[in-house]
C-alpha cells in the first residue's frame, strides 16, 4: 500500500510506502487518474514499483524523476516488461538510465540530429534477442510521439536491455562489440576477404570474446592451454589473437589469462577459413 505524493500523469505516480516511508515510482495503466495527494493506492500485478532511493550514474533516481518526462518512463517500462517476459528476471535499476537515453534519442531525432552507430550489425548479431526486444520501441514511439527511430538507436537500446539481464554494464557491452569489430577487421585485412556477420563462425567468435571479457572481470580461468599448438599450427591467427587480447586488457584494466590467446586464435582461424 502507498500514499500518493505526486501524480506525474495518468499512468505514473510518486508514492510513499506505508511500511517504510520511502519514495517509489509507481507505473501502471490509469494509476494516477483522478488521484489526490495522500490518497492510498495499491499497484496492480502488471504494474511496476521502482525505489527512488536507487543510485544511477547521473545521481539519485529521486532527483532524476524530476527531469525525465514520465512518458519515457512509461515507454521504458513497457519494453522492460517484455524483456522480463522473454528473459525472466531482469535488473530494474536500468529503468532510469534507459528512459534517459530514450528521451535524448527522441530529442536528437526531433532536432534532425540522428546518429550513426558503426557497431549496429555487431550488436544485432551479438545480442540478437535483446535487439529484437528493443525493436518494440519503434511502433510505441510512432504511436505515442509520432517519432520514427532508426536501427542505430535501437542498437543502443538493445545494449541497455542486455545490461538489465546480464551483470554487464552498457559501456562494457559496447566495448565487447567494438573489440569483435576490430578483430573481424584485422582478419578481413589479413585474408583480403569479407566476413559474413550472420555466419555461425562469426557468431561463435563474438560470443567467445564476450565470455572472455566476463572471465577476466570475474577472475575465472580456462583449464586447457592451446597456446603451443595454435602458435605453431596457425601463427598468424595466434598473432592476431594476441593483439585483440591486448586491446581488451587495456579497456578492462585487468589481465587476461594467457591461455585465452590460444582459444581466441582457434575462433579467428575458423572465421578465416570460412
Amino acid at each position: 500500500m502507498f500514499r500518493v505524493k505526486k501524480v506525474l500523469n495518468h499512468n505514473t505516480v510518486i508514492g510513499i510506502g506505508m511500511e517504510d516511508n520511502q519514495a517509489y515510482l509507481l507505473i501502471a495503466k490509469g494509476i494516477g487518474f483522478g488521484r489526490k495527494v495522500s490518497e492510498r493506492i495499491e499497484v496492480p500485478e502488471d504494474g511496476t514499483i521502482y525505489s527512488l532511493q536507487e543510485k544511477t550514474q547521473r545521481g539519485l533516481a529521486l532527483d532524476l524523476v524530476k527531469s525525465i518526462d514520465p512518458v519515457f518512463l512509461e515507454i521504458t517500462q513497457q519494453i522492460l516488461k517484455e524483456a522480463e517476459r522473454i528473459f525472466g528476471k531482469i535488473d530494474w535499476a536500468i529503468l532510469f538510465p534507459m528512459a534517459d537515453h530514450i528521451a535524448f534519442a527522441v530529442k536528437r531525432i526531433q532536432n534532425q540530429e540522428q546518429i550513426s552507430n558503426p557497431l549496429t550489425e555487431d550488436i544485432r548479431a551479438l545480442f540478437h534477442m535483446e535487439y529484437k526486444t528493443a525493436q518494440l520501441i519503434c511502433p510505441i514511439l510512432k504511436e505515442r510521439l509520432s517519432v520514427e527511430i532508426d536501427e542505430h538507436e535501437v542498437g543502443y537500446i538493445a545494449l541497455h536491455i542486455h545490461s538489465a539481464i546480464e551483470d554487464e554494464n552498457v559501456a562494457l557491452s559496447m566495448q565487447i562489440a567494438r573489440t569483435v569489430r576490430e578483430c573481424i577487421q584485422m582478419v578481413e585485412e589479413e585474408t583480403g576477404a569479407s566476413i559474413d556477420v550472420m555466419s555461425l563462425s562469426y557468431n561463435r567468435l563474438m560470443n567467445h570474446v564476450r565470455y572472455m571479457a566476463a572471465r577476466a572481470v570475474k577472475g575465472e580461468k580456462l583449464n586447457l592451454n592451446m597456446n603451443d599448438y595454435m602458435s605453431v599450427k596457425y601463427p598468424e591467427a595466434f598473432r592476431l589473437a594476441s593483439v585483440v587480447c591486448g586491446h581488451l586488457e587495456k579497456y578492462l584494466k585487468k589481465p587476461l589469462d594467457e591461455v585465452e590467446v590460444g582459444y581466441l586464435a582457434m575462433h579467428i582461424q575458423r572465421v578465416s577459413e570460412e
